[in-house]
C-alpha cells in the first residue's frame, strides 16, 4: 500500500473541495450576514490543510492498488465530512457543538439528510445553500466512485452487473477510460439538476428554493430550506415533480448515460434491477395511498398526492415529506421504513442494501424453493438471460449478513445511551440506509438526542454510504499489513 500517493490525492481533495464554500461565502457577502468570517476561515483552513498534505508528497508516483484504492474512497466521506463542518463550527449563530457540526456536514456529504439544526426558515441563505452543495457534491462523488472507481477495485455493489446484460460492469465500462466516464457521468448529474431546477422553478419555486431543492432532490438527499421540507409549498405540481426527479435519480446512472447517448428507453427497459426496483416502488405506492383512503386519513385526492410522494421519497432514502408521516396510522411509518432498506439501484445516488442484490436475494429464494420440490433438477440462478456466478450469489449474502449484524450492534449501542427502541431502531434504519427521518424522537430532527448517539449514527452513516465493507476493511489488521 502506497501511503504516500493517498495523501497526494487527499490533499488534492481537500484543496478543490475548499471551493465548495466560495459560493455560499460570495451569498453571505452579498447579504452581509454574520456567516462570512466563518466561510472564509473554513475555506482557509480546508485549503491550506489540503496544501500542507500535498506538499509532501506531491511528486509520488505509483500505480494505484486495491488497498490504496479502499483507503481513499473511506477517507473521502471521512476527512471531508470532518472539513465540511468547519462552517457550522464556526458560524456562532447556530449554536452548534463539534459533535453536531460533524453530525450536520457527514449527513449532508452522504446525502443522508438528518439534521440537527431546528429553524430553517430563519436561517441565513448561505448556510442553507451550503447545506444543498453538500448533499450535491457528496452526491455526484457517490456516483463517480459507484460506477468508475469500485468496480476497477472488485468491490461494491457495481460487481453485481457481472450478471446483467445492460449497463456498466468491471469489465465493460461506459467510455474506454475511467476519466472519460466520470466526466459522462457528471455531464448527466448536472444537466439532472438544470432541468429540475427549472422545472421547480415553473411549478412555482422562487429561483433560491427551486436551485437549493434541485440539489437535494437528485443528489436523493432530503435537506430542504424550510422546516416543513416539501411541505412548504403547498402545491401538488411541485409534489410530482419531486417525485419524478426521485425516481429517476435512485435508478442506475449508467443506464441514464446510455439513455443520452442512444436516445432510447429500450436500456430501461431491459434492465432486470430497474423493472424490479420499480416493481417494488409501485407496491409500496399502492399500499400507501390505498390505506390512506380506507382509513379516512386523507381526502382522496391528498391520499393519492401525498401517498406517491411520501412512498417514493422513503423507498429511494431521500427523506424529503410533506407531512409527519410517522403519525399515519397503524403499519404505515414502519413499513415506508423497511421499503427503505432496498433504496435505490446500484449506480445511483439512492441509499440502502440497493435492488439489485435484494432481487438477487429474492430470486435464490424462489430458486431453492423449486429446488425442494425438484430436488434432482439443475436450476440456474438467472438475472435477464444470464447466469448469475455462486460467487455473486455468495457475495450477496454476506453482504446482507454484515449489514445486518451491523445494523444490529449499532442499535443496541444506540439503546445502550438511553434512546427507546422505536427511536434507536428507526436511527440506525435512517443513518445506514442514508434516509434521513425516523421515528419516535428524531422523526422530525435529530437535535434532542446526545452527542454520543449522534457521533455513533455518524458512523452508521458513512458506513451505508461506503456499503459496508469498503469502512470495515480498513478495521482489520491483515489490512495494514505490508
Amino acid at each position: 500500500m502506497h501511503i504516500s500517493v493517498s495523501l497526494r490525492i487527499l490533499g488534492i481533495l481537500l484543496m478543490l473541495f475548499s471551493s465548495t464554500m466560495l459560493i455560499p461565502l460570495g451569498t453571505a457577502l452579498v447579504a452581509e450576514d454574520d456567516t462570512a468570517a466563518g466561510f472564509l476561515s473554513a475555506l482557509g483552513i480546508t485549503f491550506f490543510a489540503g496544501l500542507a498534505i500535498w506538499v509532501p508528497v506531491m511528486n509520488a508516483r505509483h500505480e494505484l492498488r486495491i488497498r490504496d484504492g479502499f483507503l481513499i474512497t473511506s477517507l473521502f466521506w471521512t476527512v471531508l465530512g470532518l472539513f465540511g463542518a468547519l462552517p457550522f463550527a464556526l458560524t456562532n449563530s447556530l449554536n452548534l457543538t463539534t459533535t453536531e457540526a460533524i453530525f450536520e456536514s457527514i449527513s449532508g456529504l452522504t446525502t443522508t439528510g438528518a439534521t440537527v439544526i431546528v429553524g430553517l426558515d430563519s436561517l441565513p441563505s448561505s448556510i442553507l445553500i451550503y447545506r444543498q452543495l453538500l448533499q450535491w457534491m457528496g452526491g455526484i462523488g457517490i456516483i463517480v466512485v459507484a460506477v468508475a472507481v469500485l468496480p476497477m477495485l472488485g468491490i461494491g455493489g457495481m460487481q453485481l452487473y457481472k450478471a446483467e446484460t445492460p449497463g456498466p460492469s468491471k469489465d465493460r465500462k461506459l467510455t474506454p477510460r475511467i476519466t472519460e466516464t466520470a466526466k459522462a457521468l457528471a455531464t448527466v448529474y448536472i444537466t439532472l439538476t438544470v432541468v429540475c431546477a427549472v422545472a421547480y422553478w415553473a411549478a412555482g419555486m422562487t429561483e433560491f428554493d427551486a436551485i437549493a431543492h434541485a440539489l437535494s432532490t437528485v443528489a436523493i438527499g432530503g435537506f430542504s430550506t424550510h422546516d416543513a421540507s416539501m411541505g412548504y409549498f403547498d402545491s401538488n405540481a411541485i409534489l410530482m415533480i419531486c417525485s419524478l426527479f426521485m425516481y429517476i435519480s435512485a435508478i442506475n446512472f449508467g443506464l441514464h448515460f446510455i439513455f443520452w447517448r442512444r436516445r432510447s428507453i429500450a436500456p430501461y427497459r431491459k434492465d432486470s434491477e430497474t423493472r424490479f426496483f420499480s416493481s417494488v416502488l409501485l407496491i409500496c405506492i399502492a399500499i400507501t395511498c390505498a390505506y390512506l383512503i380506507v382509513s379516512k386519513t386523507l381526502d382522496p385526492t391528498d391520499s393519492v398526492v401525498h401517498g406517491i410522494f411520501q412512498a417514493v421519497s422513503i423507498t429511494t432514502t431521500t427523506g424529503f415529506a410533506t407531512q409527519d408521516f410517522a403519525q399515519w396510522p397503524s403499519f404505515l411509518p414502519v413499513m415506508l421504513l423497511m421499503f427503505s432498506f432496498m433504496g435505490g439501484c446500484v449506480g445511483s445516488t439512492g441509499g440502502g442494501m440497493k435492488a439489485m442484490r435484494l432481487m438477487l436475494i429474492y430470486k435464490q429464494g424462489v430458486r431453492e424453493l423449486k429446488q425442494l420440490v425438484h430436488p434432482n433438477a439443475i436450476i440456474p440462478l438467472k438475472v435477464g438471460r444470464r447466469r448469475v456466478e455462486a460467487s455473486v450469489v455468495s457475495a450477496v449474502w454476506s453482504f446482507f449478513a454484515v449489514y445486518t449484524t451491523s445494523f444490529i450492534v449499532i442499535m443496541l449501542v444506540l439503546m445502550a445511551t438511553g434512546l427507546d427502541f422505536t427511536t434507536a431502531f428507526s436511527a440506525v434504519a435512517a443513518s445506514i440506509n442514508n434516509l434521513g427521518p425516523g421515528l419516535g424522537e428524531v422523526a422530525a430532527n435529530y437535535a434532542s438526542i446526545s452527542d454520543t448517539a449522534k457521533a455513533i449514527l455518524c458512523f452508521a452513516m458513512l458506513l451505508g454510504r461506503l456499503e459496508v465493507f469498503t469502512l470495515l476493511v480498513l478495521f482489520t489488521p491483515m489490512f495494514w499489513r505490508i
